[in-house]
């Protein structure tokens, strides 16, 4: 896989708020070294911005989507611009 960092947008939907998701995507994103935020949107879904690789990506989602209680039903993604100055992953309120 390319070592290439890049950054998506994703829209989850489904049972993904009340369930941990946003811990959960936090936790991934840490133990994956992928930087970005989470937050709860007012229509029930989850939006995700994690930067990385392809590989770290799909770590973070896998580890989400394996949660506990969570259930995806359907996933908006598209690629967006990288952000250089972004250390960390958050969760946003």
């Amino acid at each position: 896989m390319s070592q290439e960092i890049i950054r998506r947008r994703i829209r989850f939907y489904g049972w993904v708020q009340g369930v941990g998701f946003r811990y959960r995507a936090r936790y991934a994103a840490d133990a994956a070294g992928a930087t970005g935020w989470v937050r709860n949107e007012f229509d029930g879904s989850v939006t995700m911005e994690v930067q990385g690789t392809e590989e770290q990506i799909d770590r973070v989602i896998l580890a989400v989507e394996n949660g506990a209680y969570i259930r995806i039903e359907n996933m908006e993604s598209k690629t967006i611009p990288v952000d250089p100055g972004e250390r960390r992953f958050t969760t946003k309120y």
